[in-house]
């Protein structure tokens, strides 16, 4: 398990050691909680130096390990999720390897709707982290193992998560939440529990190739879910919107002048978010579902408050 560390590589972490399974457990940070990988066995990997000289003789790799932004020098995003994952393949040849990729792969330029495997990768993104997301997934596909699945999850959310729910409250203002669209646009969602049951059945399930959507049961409204988490934390705000056509060029202002101003930090809002909230984009799952024997739960917010 690479990326152990993180929000998602902890949670298959968990639910790995908790079925019985032997967990080698590798993240960027010196230490990790036992409790957060369910007491895997772990060490120290930063992906961006190299292989591993003495690794695990393992049945499956699950390589989470990788930068999750919409913001940040392309160098350091393509080193993280191309070189991470170029390096992951080598130090495990002939291994299955499970790659968790991402539903950005698809294009940010026109809504999503129902979207396919066979839809991505495509020739132009609007960030670093897209165009290194499918480089990533390439490179995958075209190593020479037999056994190589790839996972495409969109907006991860549940206990732990560190990347959704925080960027939501985070945009809070007062007693209103600014957003791109009409509130009325569908959204794939994908629980961290929907996206483990997958890694586990791409691991070790009949399957031992393919690309793969993974999203909740269904799409929902994007209005009704910022109203699910505003309600579960307690929150008395209410959503309001920026039609699209406003929201993109406003974005893309805030971004020109952070790079002018060579702040390190993320504006508040980018053209990746506004292209995420003022459209559609939902999955197809239908493969994962044949496929994988997937049966995910429907989008829910319960418990949210103790997130």
């Amino acid at each position: 398990m690479t990326g152990a560390s993180g929000f998602v590589g902890g949670a298959v972490c968990r639910a790995l050691t908790a079925r019985g399974g032997t967990v080698f457990a590798f993240g960027r940070r010196p230490t990790v909680p036992a409790a957060h990988l369910g007491g895997a066995r772990y060490r120290t990997w930063d992906l961006t130096t190299g292989p591993l000289a003495d690794a695990p003789d393992v049945d499956a790799v699950i390589h989470c390990a990788g930068a999750v932004t919409d913001w940040g020098p392309a160098a350091a995003l393509f080193a993280a999720n191309l070189t991470g994952t170029r390096t992951a393949l080598a130090a495990f040849p002939g291994t299955r390897f499970v790659h968790v990729s991402t539903a950005s792969v698809y294009d940010p330029f026109r809504p999503n709707v129902m979207v396919t495997e066979d839809e991505a990768p495509v020739a132009r993104y609007l960030n670093a982290y897209g165009a290194s997301k499918a480089a990533a997934e390439r490179a995958v596909l075209a190593d020479p193992r037999a056994e190589a699945i790839v996972l495409r999850p969109h907006a991860v959310y549940g206990p732990g998560d560190t990347t959704l729910l925080p960027r939501v409250l985070s945009a809070v203002r007062g007693p209103l939440l600014p957003a791109a669209g009409t509130g009325r646009q569908r959204v794939s969602l994908t629980s961290v529990a929907n996206l483990v049951q997958a890694c586990l059945l791409a691991a070790a399930g009949p399957a031992g190739s393919g690309v793969f959507n993974i999203a909740d049961a269904s799409p929902v409204v994007i209005g009704a879910a910022l109203h699910a988490i505003l309600r579960e934390r307690g929150i008395a705000a209410r959503p309001v919107y920026l039609p699209a056509a406003l929201a993109r060029p406003a974005a893309a202002a805030l971004e020109g002048a952070f790079l002018l101003a060579r702040r390190p930090g993320p504006p508040r809002v980018t053209r990746y978010a506004v292209g995420h909230l003022a459209v559609e984009r939902t999955l197809d799952i239908t493969a994962a579902r044949e496929v994988l024997g997937y049966r995910p739960h429907a989008t829910s917010f319960a418990g949210a408050a103790a997130w």
